[in-house]
């Protein structure tokens, strides 16, 4: 009969495991670390392990194998020993009531920063869960401008967090797997980490798209079979020709990873037989010059495909990545991937930064990887100082994680990498933020092109800049790279402030008046007991939110002039009634009030903090009327404009306006025609338009009937008088049987 086993048999078993597997680790290290080094992270484990007890996975293991397992990941990559310890710890902060204080006394303030930039912000409260993410990557990323490390032991977490996925919910195991393949990927890939970016982009394939991955898998399978015999000729041939002209090199037969292959599917909506019939190979030699010369022993021995030489020695990759690429037609019509670089230019592809601790080279290719990947993580900071929040920073780093790149010039002949789709912005943004901020023009091979212009590989980009010129909010509708966002963003939240500041010091200014009172001449207490009870940091702050219309000027200025805490509860409401009747314009009142302040000017320079409606085009001359709207400011409709009837029951929101007296800029009025039906009758009416030098933005065509088309046309004029002249030439012109001024 079979005794029951012992019921502490569960725990020891744990514990043996996790002494192997710490074991393991150890034995790993001490092939290149110190036997003091090892030491201490034996002590880590065994903090851990006491830290996590009792603590188990998704998977029923003990908790403490996990980090045990990232540090190994690390170990196979030859990491420095307090990195290893870093991802021994890394969940200690997070999981257990440990501080990092403790982990300072412990193992050194060194490690103690490494654990707490992979730690997430688990104390902070957060209005969203994406917002919580979006801001434990911020403080990630933070972490890796101070230690680069910090990101290296992420992404081992993240790889056996992948390995070990199946164990979690579907559901959250395809949120973990698109967080993987949209942000872990990419980052891999900007820092030249490519075994780590192949292992992450399957796994999470996998975890996100279980069934594809599945069929895709299986195809592979059943296709590899007819295809060893060809890469084995191929790989063959190749080291026949190479050994006959001389320079010593490693072939080696690729195969395209089940990721690589789904995507290339997708983007060229390719067929699976087209995508995997394309052989691959890796020659790998001694030196830079073999490079070149085994380049021009392929090409002997098989065609190069016209078009599809890459030289990315001599024009690295910004991850650092080096090699030469061709594409050859090879036997039997199947294209072949060959890829040729030096052994240190290999180490590098596949460990990238990781490179500079794995792999000690004389050239400092290593070293080289690291350096382009701190100069992203520099810009990374630039964008952070930029972004208004962390869900905009997450879209500016996600924007810069694309891969493809393209390589243009300066007018200096300096070689600058930018996102494929690049503009001549995005280029002026990365030479300097300054340049960006002032460019009007560029000149691309020479010859002056719009700033929206897409940048081609081998350009020579020369940027016009003009001391007074500003960021046009235009330019986020194109602008490709991360960097160039933010800073334009950036400096229309600054400019949007100081417009709004000045809007809010003339409304206030004019509630003002009715006391015979102006900003200026406010008590600088009362002023500041104001600022106070309204919960403001600063006047500039109090000013800014009149000027968005998040407060209502005769209600602040009501503050300043008077202490409503004193006056009886039955007259509040008579304060605030006769407050609003000083704001609201008299059309909405039915009548005037003698100390009515006068109507806000509007001058057409407000910038962003007035708006005009869309749906009536008020125009200079027009007799207008503003609603104050949170967050926008002032937005101007005609006194006729139908909209206005659904706002009649919010009347503190109306405020009294009228144009100046020359009011500068261009704007933009509907007007509609019934012109002929004939060749050329647009192109007429276009002629007529500009002689009145008025420009046309949009136009729409709708053909009423045989004999007539009806043209919707978006002018911009200075003002009525301005929009008579149009009408009255448009109107001579013999085509146009009638010409009207919409309004909404």
């Amino acid at each position: 009969m079979n005794n029951p086993a012992p019921s502490h048999t569960l725990a020891d078993t744990s514990q043996d495991s996790t002494r192997a597997v710490i074991g393991d680790l150890c034995t790993l290290l001490a092939s290149y670390l110190e036997p003091s080094q090892v030491e201490g992270v034996r002590r880590a484990c065994d903090f851990a392990a006491a830290a996590h007890a009792g603590q188990q996975r998704a998977s029923g293991e003990p908790y403490v194998q996990h980090p045990i397992a990232v540090a190994r990941i690390l170990a196979e990559m030859r990491m420095d020993h307090e990195s290893i310890m870093a991802a021994i710890l890394h969940d200690v902060i997070e999981d257990t009531p440990t501080a990092k204080e403790h982990i300072a006394t412990q193992f050194g303030a060194e490690v103690a920063e490494l654990v707490d930039g992979v730690s997430k912000l688990t104390q902070i409260r957060f209005s969203s869960k994406a917002e919580a993410q979006a801001e434990n990557f911020r403080k990630m990323m933070l972490a890796m401008v101070r230690d680069i490390r910090v990101i290296l032991v992420k992404l081992a977490d993240r790889v056996h967090n992948m390995r070990t996925v199946s164990a979690l919910p579907p559901a959250k195991r395809r949120r973990i797997a698109r967080e993987t393949l949209e942000i872990y990927v990419p980052i891999a890939n900007r820092l030249g980490m490519n075994a780590i970016r192949l292992e992450l982009e399957d796994l999470g394939f996998a975890g996100l798209y279980p069934h594809r991955h599945r069929v895709l898998a299986e195809a592979v399978k059943k296709a590899r079979g007819n295809r060893k015999e060809i890469v084995a000729k191929i790989q063959g041939m190749m080291e026949q020709r190479l050994s006959e002209e001389g320079p010593p090199a490693r072939v080696v037969g690729r195969e395209k990873h089940i990721y690589s292959i789904y995507r290339k599917m997708r983007q060229k909506a390719l067929p699976f037989s087209e995508v995997f019939d394309v052989y691959a190979f890796r020659i790998v030699v001694d030196k830079v010059d073999t490079c070149y010369r085994v380049l021009g022993a392929v090409h002997n021995l098989y065609k190069p495909v016209p078009g599809k030489f890459k030289d990315y020695i001599a024009i690295p990759k910004a991850n650092g990545y080096q090699s030469l690429h061709t594409v050859l037609f090879g036997p039997y019509g199947v294209p072949i991937e060959v890829q040729i670089r030096t052994e240190e230019m290999d180490t590098v592809a596949e460990a990238g930064i990781a490179a500079h601790w794995l792999y000690k080279t004389g050239d400092g290719s290593g070293v080289s990887a690291q350096v382009r990947a701190r100069e992203w993580l520099r810009g990374l900071l630039e964008m952070q100082k930029n972004a208004g929040n962390s869900l905009e920073f997450l879209e500016n780093v996600k924007i810069d994680l694309f891969p493809d790149e393209v390589y243009v010039f300066t007018p200096k002949g300096e070689i600058m990498k930018l996102p494929r789709g690049a503009t001549a912005v995005d280029f002026a943004y990365n030479v300097h933020t300054d340049v960006g901020n002032t460019c009007v023009a560029a000149k691309i091979d020479r010859r002056l092109a719009p700033l929206r212009s897409q940048l081609g590989n081998g350009q020579t980009v020369e940027i016009i800049t003009a001391p007074g010129a500003r960021p046009n909010p235009a330019w986020l509708n194109f602008v490709v790279s991360g960097k160039a966002r933010a800073n334009i963003r950036h400096y229309l939240k600054n400019l949007k402030r100081e417009e709004a500041i000045q809007l809010g010091r003339r409304l206030l200014d004019r509630s003002l008046a009715a006391s015979s009172l102006s900003f200026e001449q406010l008590a600088p207490e009362r002023l500041a007991a104001t600022i106070k009870e309204l919960k403001f940091i600063s006047a500039d702050d109090l000013l800014e939110s009149i000027g968005l219309g998040n407060r209502v000027a005769a209600l602040v200025a009501r503050h300043l002039v008077a202490d409503l805490e004193t006056l009886p509860s039955d007259s509040k409401s008579g304060v605030f009634k006769k407050a609003i009747t000083r704001y609201v314009p008299a059309w909405l009142r039915g009548g005037g009030e003698r100390d009515a302040p006068r109507p806000l000017a509007i001058k057409g320079t407000e910038g962003m903090v007035v708006a005009y409606a869309k749906c009536c085009r008020p125009i200079p001359g027009d007799p207008i009327v503003g609603f104050v709207t949170a967050g926008r400011g002032i937005v101007i409709h005609t006194a006729s404009c139908k909209n206005l009837t659904e706002f009649r029951n919010r009347p503190e929101k109306w405020i009294d306006v009228a144009w100046e007296s020359e009011v500068q800029g261009d704007f933009p009025v509907e007007i509609r025609l019934e012109v002929a039906n004939q060749r050329g009758a647009l192109a007429t009416v276009a002629a007529g338009i500009a002689e009145m030098e008025a420009n046309i933005d949009n136009v729409s065509m709708e053909e009423r009937d045989g004999r007539y088309t009806a043209l919707t046309m978006l002018v911009e004029v200075h003002d009525r008088g301005h929009l008579a002249r149009v009408i009255r030439r448009v109107r001579s012109i013999d085509i146009v049987a009638r010409i009207t001024r919409t309004k909404g």
